[in-house]
């Protein structure tokens, strides 16, 4: 992970995921999908060289069920 100051972190709500799936083709370093198809997250910290990747894949979501969350100093405890 860079060596950068983390300032975003992704919230993904899996009870609106629908599956589609185009989070992880467009940043499959954050995006997973399970075996269902569903989106999960091997960590919701996000690196600083990958926020626009991250940005633009929450963003492709259909179900809004992603979005990325500005890190508050009391949150950063990764």
């Amino acid at each position: 992970m860079s060596s950068e100051t983390l300032r975003f972190k992704v919230v993904a709500d899996r009870s609106r995921c629908c599956g589609y799936g185009l989070c992880a083709a467009i940043c499959p370093s954050i995006y997973k999908l399970d075996d269902d198809g569903l989106v999960y997250l091997d960590s919701d910290r996000v690196p600083p060289e990958l926020e626009d990747e991250a940005r633009e894949g929450a963003a492709a979501c259909p179900a809004e069920a992603i979005w990325l969350e500005e890190i508050k100093p009391d949150d950063d405890q990764a």
